[in-house]
């Protein structure tokens, strides 16, 4: 059998030489492991950015005064003391954080349900004023919250709501944000699943509350983060709609520590112990919920 010659010459070609044939080109492989190698070095190293100022607060909540304001940028304390928790146990912080819980809590249930019905109106529901008023939630999105601390100031006045704790967690019960997440992400479930609900005889409610809302999970789970975190590090809200000092929440609180109330001095340990205990309950929060977070922020993306 004959052999065509420009393939013969090819594979002579391919013989001679050997497997050395794309040194010249480099080496994919090696050329995409060190990519990935300066990829991760890059990340690490942002990420020690923002990393390192939470080192530093959590190594001087246990230095003394002199200490902190010797070697505030050291990582480690000289003399290891907890006298800062101590005096945060001794004051009021623990009727601080219990009131932050309580808000909480409160306003993180109210907003999951509130928004949520809110935002179904908006997506399924067809009523005179629909549009129109889908766009006051969006106009609300863009006023800053500072532009409405005296309004709400003087209606919880006037209403007879102000220094209490309905003052306090009634105007944080809906937002415009949340409103809007969820109605994004019920206009991505099919409209068959509500048509055959109501063919069996299902109210409005009765479909929302036992049929959609179940499949919303991804976005109730992002709200619920959100909601917590946005109600747990309210501080504007909370200074007008409240002055007794048994009222404070811990972003009052702390605000107070910064005032300089308990004292004279630095007093680095003392704010950096008291901000690093009002961290922890939202780190916990969205760790654990973290990749609910990341699938509910994008689920509402794209329609089904």
């Amino acid at each position: 059998m004959s052999t065509h010659p420009k393939l013969a010459d090819k594979d002579t070609a391919a013989l001679a030489d050997g497997p050395h044939a794309t040194r010249g080109k480099g080496n994919p492989t090696r050329r995409g492991g060190l990519t990935r190698a300066l990829g991760y070095t890059a990340l690490v190293l942002v990420a020690m950015l923002y990393i390192y100022p939470f080192l530093i607060q959590l190594a001087t909540s246990f230095k003394t005064d002199a200490d902190a304001t010797n070697n505030p940028l050291s990582l480690w304390p000289q003399h290891f003391t907890t006298a800062a928790f101590s005096r945060l146990a001794e004051a009021n912080y623990p009727r601080w954080f219990a009131n932050s819980v309580v808000v909480a809590l409160l306003v993180t249930a109210g907003r999951v349900f509130f928004d949520s019905l809110a935002g179904y109106a908006l997506a399924r529901l067809r009523f005179p004023g629909r549009g129109a008023l889908f766009a006051a939630v969006i106009a609300v999105m863009a006023v800053p919250g500072v532009v409405l601390l005296i309004p709400k100031f003087l209606v919880l006045n006037q209403i007879g709501m102000y220094d209490s704790y309905s003052g306090m967690i009634v105007p944080l019960l809906a937002d415009a944000a949340g409103v809007f997440i969820m109605k994004q992400f019920f206009e991505s479930i099919p409209v068959s699943v509500e048509e055959a609900a109501r063919i069996d005889g299902a109210s409005t409610f009765r479909t929302f509350w036992s049929i959609v809302l179940p499949m919303a999970r991804p976005a109730l789970l992002t709200l619920t983060i959100l909601s917590f975190q946005g109600s747990w590090n309210e501080l504007g809200h909370f200074i007008v709609s409240r002055q007794s000092p048994e009222l404070n929440t811990l972003t009052t609180g702390v605000a107070s520590l910064v005032s300089g109330q308990l004292g004279s001095g630095n007093q680095y340990p003392l704010k950096l112990a008291a901000t690093l205990l009002m961290t922890i309950p939202v780190a916990l929060v969205f760790f654990a919920f973290q990749r609910h977070f990341v699938r509910g922020g994008t689920s509402g993306a794209t329609k089904g």
